[in-house]
C-alpha cells in the first residue's frame, strides 16, 4: 500500500460521485505533512471585463474528476513521490479586493512555512501578485514563465493598483522576480501603444508573441527557456486565455489567434527539470463555459504541472 495519497479511482467510486477535490484526493485543513498542496482562490472582483472566476476552482475541481495517477505521455507517477492533497480555498473577502490580497498572501505564507509547493486554482490573475509576494519571503526573486493572451503589465486600472491587469508590474516593483529570466508567452490581439508589451521588453524580460508561436512545436521554446533559467526557483503561471478561444471559450477576456492545447502541453512538460516553486491557473469562468471543456483543459494542465515537479522523475 503506498504511503502517498492516491486519487480515488473510477473502480472504487463511478466518476460522478465522490469527494469534489482536485482528482478527487484527499482534503485537509492546511498544508501540515505536504509535498503539494492544491489551492482554490475563488475570486473574480479584480476582473475588467466578463465575470465568473470565482466559481473556477469549483468548476476546475469537478472537472478533475477524470484524471488517472500515470501520465501515459511523459512517463510521470506524481502520486508514487509527492504527498498532495487539497487544503480547500483562500476565505477571500469578496467585498474587498485589496484586503483579499493582503488575505492571499498570509494564506500562502502559512502554505509554504509548512513545506508545500502550492498549485493553485483560479480565481482572477489578481491573485498571482499575492502569491509571489509570499514566494519572494521563502524563496527570494524568482523567474516566472507566464502564458496569457495579455502582458498583465498595466500600472493602473480605472486608477486601481490592484486588478488583473497589473500583476506583473505590481510584482517587478515588490522585487519579485529575476528580471532576465521572465518569459511572457502567447501575448497578442490589440492595444493602445507598443508599451502594452514592450515595457517588459524594455526590463529585460523575453515576450514572445502567440503569431510567433503560430504552426510550430513550442519544444525548442522551450529548451531556451530552460537554459535561460537554469537552476533558479521559477513560478509558472498559466492563464487560460492563452489558449485560443476555439479550445478555452470560457473565460473573461478572450482573443482570437491564441495558443493550441498542444502547444500549452508541450510549454508545461518542457518545465520539467526546472526548480518550480509554485503554479497557477488562472480565468477559468464557468458561466462561458456550458460545455465545462475550459475547465477541463485547466485541470488537466494543473496535472500536468504537477507531473513537472522537483521530485518526479520523467519516465519516458
Amino acid at each position: 500500500m503506498s504511503k502517498f495519497n492516491q486519487p480515488l479511482g473510477g473502480n472504487d467510486m463511478p466518476r460522478f460521485g465522490g469527494p469534489a477535490t482536485m482528482m478527487r484526493l484527499p482534503s485537509q485543513a492546511d498544508a501540515a505533512g505536504l509535498d503539494v498542496a492544491f489551492v482554490g482562490i475563488p475570486m473574480d472582483i479584480g476582473t475588467s471585463n466578463r465575470p465568473g472566476t470565482r466559481l473556477g476552482p469549483r468548476q476546475i475541481r469537478d472537472e478533475s474528476r477524470m484524471l488517472r495517477p500515470y501520465n501515459m505521455a511523459t512517463g510521470a507517477a506524481p502520486f508514487e513521490h509527492l504527498q498532495v492533497a487539497d487544503i480547500g480555498d483562500v476565505p477571500i473577502n469578496t467585498f474587498d479586493l485589496k484586503k483579499s490580497v493582503d488575505i492571499i498572501t498570509s494564506f500562502y505564507d502559512d502554505v509554504l512555512a509548512k513545506g508545500a509547493l502550492p498549485l493553485t486554482l483560479g480565481g482572477d490573475h489578481t491573485l498571482t501578485w499575492p502569491i509571489l509576494r509570499a514566494i519572494k519571503k521563502k524563496h527570494g526573486p524568482v523567474a516566472l514563465i507566464h502564458v496569457d493572451a495579455h502582458a498583465d503589465i498595466n500600472d493602473t486600472m480605472f486608477g486601481e493598483k490592484v486588478a488583473h491587469g497589473c500583476p506583473f508590474r505590481r510584482a517587478f516593483e515588490d522585487g519579485c522576480l529575476i528580471n532576465d529570466k521572465v518569459f511572457q508567452i502567447g501575448l497578442r490581439g490589440t492595444g493602445y501603444s507598443p508599451e502594452d508589451f514592450d515595457w517588459g521588453r524594455k526590463n529585460g524580460w523575453t515576450v514572445v508573441q502567440a503569431e510567433e508561436c503560430w504552426h510550430k512545436s513550442l519544444k525548442p521554446l522551450m529548451e531556451e527557456v530552460r537554459a535561460k533559467i537554469g537552476d533558479a526557483p521559477v513560478y509558472l503561471s498559466y492563464d487560460i486565455d492563452s489558449l485560443d478561444p476555439a479550445f478555452a471559450p470560457g473565460t473573461g477576456t478572450v482573443e482570437p489567434g491564441g495558443l493550441t492545447i498542444w502547444q500549452g502541453l508541450e510549454i508545461v512538460r518542457g518545465c520539467a527539470g526546472l526548480n518550480l516553486v509554485g503554479g497557477d491557473l488562472v480565468e477559468v469562468s464557468p458561466p462561458y463555459d456550458p460545455s465545462g471543456n475550459t475547465a477541463l483543459v485547466g485541470a488537466n494542465l494543473l496535472y500536468e504541472m504537477l507531473c513537472v515537479l522537483p521530485g518526479v522523475p520523467q519516465g519516458r
